[in-house]
């Protein structure tokens, strides 16, 4: 029988690469990286990004294929995600999905349509916004798509809507996500108790400086990181090019680290809570009692029914 797509998801440190690569030797399966940060090569230590001895031989797919001065795009991370499913279907086996970036994991697995860009269209709009003001555009966005206008977008996301308009004539409202997945998918998450997740990620940065994180962004600095307009805003190395630039401590850029970490695993978990279909495993498991735990669930199908064990806590 054939298996459902299987994603691994929820925050940062909790485990997933682990259980990704555990549940590729049970069913036979292939490892699709949805952690956007992990796109990027060099970002190895700050993104603890699996060694290739850490793999024990399960391919992974969407690891180092982007240089740090380009921006990732979830368009067209969603295209390569999805045909990466494809070529492990046609060798006969099964796609699992790793990571904890939610609206990467909802791009490749759910009925998710992205609206074309155009950048001087954009940049006439965003010249509009600072000659004419935010009222202005905001009353133009309510004649042609009044559920985006009642959302109180941003400047960013305001321009946005107005460009999507011009360039399809339809509102950027009508391109919201559906909970529908394209293709069958089952969704585990791994979370814990807040408290030791807090622990377990404090205990995480420490030893990514220890492996060497500083010294990691003094290289990519040489390579461009400074000028990578997403990968440069990465947990670690945004507060660690401080350090490079003389601008803090590597004391303070630690905590500072462990700060931002902790804030970005708690909008995580409310991301993936939202999602009924995720069901729930607990750090605290071991790694034995993880992966039984998730074989049943591909031997049982999941339903929202299902019995979760707490690890939706945090």
């Amino acid at each position: 029988m054939t298996l459902p797509i299987i994603a691994v998801l929820g925050p940062t440190g909790t485990g997933k690469s682990d259980l990704g690569v555990a549940l590729a030797r049970e069913v036979d399966g292939e490892v699709v990286n949805a952690d956007s940060m992990q796109l990027y090569r060099g970002m190895d230590i700050g993104t603890a990004k699996l060694t290739p001895a850490e793999r024990d031989g399960v391919p992974h797919h969407l690891l180092d294929v982007l240089d740090v001065r380009e921006e990732a795009s979830v368009a067209r991370y969603q295209r390569e995600a999805r045909e990466r499913f494809a070529e492990i279907r046609g060798r006969g086996r099964t796609p699992i999905l790793v990571g904890g970036s939610g609206l990467y994991a909802r791009a490749a697995l759910d009925v998710l349509e992205f609206p074309p860009t155009d950048a001087q269209v954009r940049q006439r709009w965003q010249e509009l916004l600072e000659t004419e003001g935010r009222g202005a555009l905001a009353a133009r966005l309510e004649a042609v798509d009044p559920v985006s206008a009642r959302r109180g977008l941003d400047d960013r996301r305001l321009v946005r809507a107005l460009e999507v308009h011009e360039l399809t004539g339809r509102p950027f409202s009508s391109y919201m996500p559906r909970r529908e997945h394209r293709e069958p998918a089952l969704q585990i998450g791994l979370n814990g108790p807040r408290d030791l997740l807090h622990d377990r990620l404090a205990v995480r940065v420490h030893r990514m400086v220890e492996a060497g994180l500083l010294q990691e962004v003094r290289d990519l600095a040489e390579r461009g990181l400074r000028e990578g307009r997403t990968a440069s805003h990465a947990l670690g190395y945004a507060q660690f090019l401080r350090v490079v630039d003389g601008e803090t401590s590597e004391e303070e850029a630690v905590q500072e680290t462990i700060i931002a970490t902790r804030r970005f695993a708690r909008r995580q978990v409310t991301w993936f809570r939202a999602d009924p279909r995720v069901t729930w495993i607990g750090f605290t498991l071991s790694p034995r009692q993880q992966l039984d735990r998730a074989l049943t669930l591909i031997e049982q199908g999941r339903t929202p029914e299902t019995a979760n064990d707490g690890g939706a806590e945090g």
